[in-house]
């Protein structure tokens, strides 16, 4: 087993070798048990879903435990909707929006979006107002096309600036693969989202926001004579599940972003491409409790064991690198002897000066084809050294790659 250091400055790896029973002896006094971030193989494990897109994770230790394509962009349909309403509890919170702000119900928007539009809607009149907290109740309960669109002309002054709004802001937050060109989620062909990046959204809306979040739980509606019932069907399965959204066109078929908080654990489940209605509610159920009934959360006690990362320009050639503590991961239950691989990583070599504490460098651990990343803190202040130390540190760089 090696312990690795990458170098992605220069495209050099440092490799530091390890043997791997005397690296888990001294990192590892028992292991009782499994947290790991990552990616968990649906072969390896016997777990199939019937969705062409899916994603398990654990939301707190940003653990994924299920992926089936879920990088590929798709057809998000409603589920896109999550970044319209990001977009308003990101100016709630700001102060540029409140609760109580009239919006108006435009032409434009009640005849794309409204009756006339033969989909779902809230059903607003055209050019009357409602407020913001009316518009997030049925942008989120009852994914009204309308109310999406008054919301996102109020905020950016028309739908295509709006969407221009939700792709900088998904590139803000990290959603690599999505491209906005509405605030509805109807179809369009350069309106795309992955599975992954669905969850990461989701997670957003969940820690960023969370005297917003609530609104995803509320099981109904009520809104002039029409009382509209919360389509997340997971709601009513009171299992611990309190958000997030479905989704559906002909493109995308049946899908669904749903969480769940359940001992203490918070997970998001992300499926799309499922051919029927109700397979949504039984897929996503199937697989969250797949993960509770598979994975248990086990200790890894820290030793004396110490990782060092590179310096330059520093007075010391090298800093010592150590976690903040004991580390939790996950693994499978059948499993009382994972094979634990390590890596240390970091863009190096690092530049001095370097404080006590700082953070520089992830250790990865993958387990049973599940990764999850550490934070690594330099263990000791390393201060700048003078010009002609840096200049030798930059000739041994470039001639040894640091390996001397």
């Amino acid at each position: 087993m090696g312990l690795c250091f990458y170098d992605d400055l220069h495209g050099a790896m440092l490799v530091k070798s390890f043997k791997k029973y005397d690296f888990l002896l001294s990192w590892m006094v028992l292991i009782s048990g499994i947290m790991i971030s990552g990616t968990c193989s649906a072969q390896e494990v016997d777990f199939v879903t019937k969705a062409q897109f899916a994603l398990v994770m654990d939301a707190d230790k940003n653990i994924v435990f299920f992926d089936k394509n879920s990088d590929v962009p798709m057809a998000p349909a409603s589920m896109s909707k999550l970044m319209t309403v990001a977009l308003i509890f990101r100016d709630l919170k700001a102060g540029r929006l409140k609760l109580d702000t009239p919006v108006r119900m435009s032409v434009n928007a009640w005849r794309k979006g409204g009756a006339p539009s033969r989909t779902s809607a809230m059903f607003v009149p055209v050019k009357s107002n409602v407020s913001v907290e009316q518009i997030l109740r049925g942008l989120i309960i009852q994914s009204g096309n309308d109310a999406a669109i008054a919301i996102a002309e109020h905020i950016s002054g028309t739908e295509e600036k709006f969407a221009k709004q939700m792709e900088a802001y998904g590139r803000e937050i990290g959603l690599t693969h999505s491209t906005f060109r509405n605030a509805t989620g109807l179809p369009h062909p350069k309106h795309l989202m992955s599975a992954r990046d669905l969850a990461k959204l989701a997670r957003h809306l969940i820690y960023e926001f969370p005297n917003y979040y609530a609104y995803f739980a509320e099981p109904s509606f009520k809104y002039r004579r029409f009382n509209f019932i919360n389509r997340n069907p997971m709601l009513s399965l009171k299992a611990g599940y309190d958000g997030l959204k479905t989704g559906y066109t002909d493109k995308s078929k049946y899908g669904l972003v749903v969480s769940l908080k359940r001992d203490g654990r918070r997970l998001i489940g992300v499926f799309n491409g499922l051919q029927k209605k109700t397979e949504r509610k039984k897929e996503a159920h199937r697989a969250i409790n797949w993960v509770f009934a598979n994975f248990v959360p086990r200790a890894i006690e820290a030793s004396t064991q110490k990782f060092s990362a590179r310096v330059w320009g520093g007075k010391s050639g090298s800093v010592g690198l150590s976690t903040a503590g004991d580390l939790k991961v996950f693994a499978p239950i059948e499993d009382d002897s994972p094979e634990i691989i390590s890596e240390v990583i970091y863009q190096g070599p690092l530049k001095a000066p370097i404080t006590q504490g700082q953070s520089v460098a992830k250790l990865r651990i993958k387990i049973a084809d599940t990764v999850q990343e550490f934070d690594l803190f330099a263990d000791e202040t390393v201060a700048e050294s003078n010009f002609i130390s840096k200049a030798f540190d930059s000739l041994f760089y470039l001639i040894f790659g640091w390996i001397f």
